[in-house]
């Protein structure tokens, strides 16, 4: 038997199927090729091309739809056993393999060099289609998205003639395949290839030494958690604090904000839950409680509902392995749905009227929803939106509707609710964040099947205009000339121009 490819007679088989974020969606591909290298994937991608089996790829396992966990889907290209991170001298960069997890990458920066990439906020993310979706988090007001930082990338594609082969694109000018590096800035995973590795340095950066090729790494982390329980919140209450949240986002968006170094999430869960909350960090050593009394202060301004409150200090290494467990912890068996949306305004009076209505209404029984808001801008809005695939740069918020479940039997009702939600939130532009002058559209990198969906879109702006507005013409061309059979496709895939 060979031993990469995993069928459903293999006992890994089950184990490997259900390493999906989001057990929503099942699967049962023909098997799991499992990979350790680039030659292997090549091979891999070739024999499923070969025999006319529908293929996709999987790194962490963490996308919110089923584009890996797909009924039509044949094989599976599993690249978790390619991991690691190490200075590349004739790069002049940190080489990562598209297995290695978030947290493996914090680790081995920090420990090796003293270094940081600003990535996502879950340790357990892989990086293969996390960096090629944009990818923020915790310290990207700081420091950028991870994608801003990335100089290289090595892709198997396939071409016109259906043989697979490996391809390294940089941001250099110079660069013949240099598009190729640019759709991998925020073009989304699973698009044009199977990421194999990437290479990492810093844009501004100069010189040979590795410590001075990505930011520092914080010299310490200051988290903060505040409640306030959900019976002393009235309507009045409730609408203050969230408009309080969204001002201060309007106020210190800047790059040139003291509050760069501060990132700050505000989770309004249903009443059923028992409170508000908002949790978030400061990475500004000294100045950090400050900062974060100065910001509560702000947010709880005429609130006028007591509220508890936390800073505990740690270092880089121990918030970035285990942030925030309460968020993370516990999700192995999750069923989620997350509707996301960028903010370039505090959202209005009446979408947090809306906001009150299904987080605090009798008739939908959703312990598991909430609307959630994070803090965005920073470094990030200092690139043009065509400077990387990632377009929004100049938003203030990131934002979704999120709802979780347990049983299966239950997905029907929870649906309902946060699709209603979403809807209602953005009535305005056809239940969805058309880009304007309050939104932004929304983030590959928490796709969305239902804004394809004229049943829930009905802006007549199509899906790809809100993940990647004016990009996705280039994004089009790059496809038709790096995969022209499609081969790489899901329910979101750029289509070849």
């Amino acid at each position: 038997m060979d031993t990469a490819k995993v069928a459903p007679d293999d006992p890994r088989y089950d184990d490997l199927l259900r390493r999906g974020f989001n057990k929503r969606f099942t699967g049962r591909p023909d098997y799991v090729h499992l990979v350790a290298s680039t030659e292997d994937v090549v091979a891999a991608v070739q024999e499923a091309v070969t025999a006319g089996r529908r293929m996709v790829v999987r790194s962490g396992g963490h996308c919110l739809e089923g584009f890996v966990a797909d009924p039509d889907v044949r094989v599976v290209v599993d690249t978790s056993l390619m991991t690691g991170v190490a200075f590349d001298p004739q790069m002049n960069a940190f080489a990562v393999a598209a297995g290695t997890t978030v947290g493996e990458v914090y680790r081995r920066l920090f420990l090796g060099w003293g270094v940081v990439l600003p990535a996502g906020e879950s340790p357990d993310i892989g990086m293969g289609g996390h960096v090629s979706g944009g990818a923020f988090g915790f310290l990207c007001r700081e420091h950028g998205l991870a994608a801003d930082h990335l100089y290289g990338v090595e892709v198997v594609v396939v071409d016109e003639a259906g043989t697979a082969r490996s391809v390294v694109a940089t941001r250099e000018p110079s660069d013949p395949n240099r598009e190729l590096w640019w759709a991998h800035t925020g073009g989304g995973g699973g698009n044009f290839g199977v990421v194999t590795r990437y290479w990492l340095r810093s844009p501004e950066a100069r010189g040979t030494d590795p410590a001075a090729l990505l930011p520092k790494a914080p010299g310490s982390v200051s988290t903060f958690r505040v409640a306030w329980r959900w019976p002393d919140v009235d309507e009045a209450a409730f609408k203050r604090l969230t408009r309080n949240f969204g001002s201060w986002a309007e106020r210190h968006h800047g790059a040139d904000s003291p509050f760069v170094r501060l990132c700050s999430l505000l989770l309004l869960r249903r009443r059923q839950y028992g409170q508000i909350e908002m949790k978030g960090l400061s990475t500004a050593g000294p100045d950090s409680e400050r900062l974060i009394d100065e910001h509560l202060a702000a947010v709880n301004e005429g609130v006028g509902v007591p509220f508890t409150r936390e800073i505990v200090s740690s270092s880089w290494l121990g918030f970035g392995l285990d942030p925030f467990p309460e968020l993370f912890r516990g999700t192995g068996n999750a069923l989620v749905k997350v509707k996301d949306a960028f903010f370039r305004k505090a959202p209005t009076d009446r979408q947090i009227a809306v906001a009150f209505d299904y987080l605090t209404r009798s008739d939908h029984d959703v312990p598991g929803g909430m609307l959630g808001f994070v803090t965005y801008g920073g470094k990030v809005n200092t690139l043009p939106p065509d400077a990387t695939a990632c377009p929004q740069r100049d938003s203030i918020l990131s934002a979704a509707c999120n709802v979780g479940w347990g049983d299966p039997r239950d997905e029907a009702r929870h649906l309902a609710w946060v699709r209603a939600f979403y809807r209602e939130m953005f009535a305005d532009t056809g239940g969805v964040p058309v880009p304007g002058d309050l939104c932004d559209g929304a983030m590959i990198n928490h796709p969305d099947v239902d804004l394809a969906d004229p049943a829930w879109n009905t802006s007549g702006i199509p899906w790809s205009t809100l993940y990647y507005k004016g990009n996705y013409a280039r994004l089009q061309r790059v496809k038709a000339r790096w995969d022209p059979r499609n081969v790489f496709r899901h329910a979101l895939s750029v289509v070849p121009g």
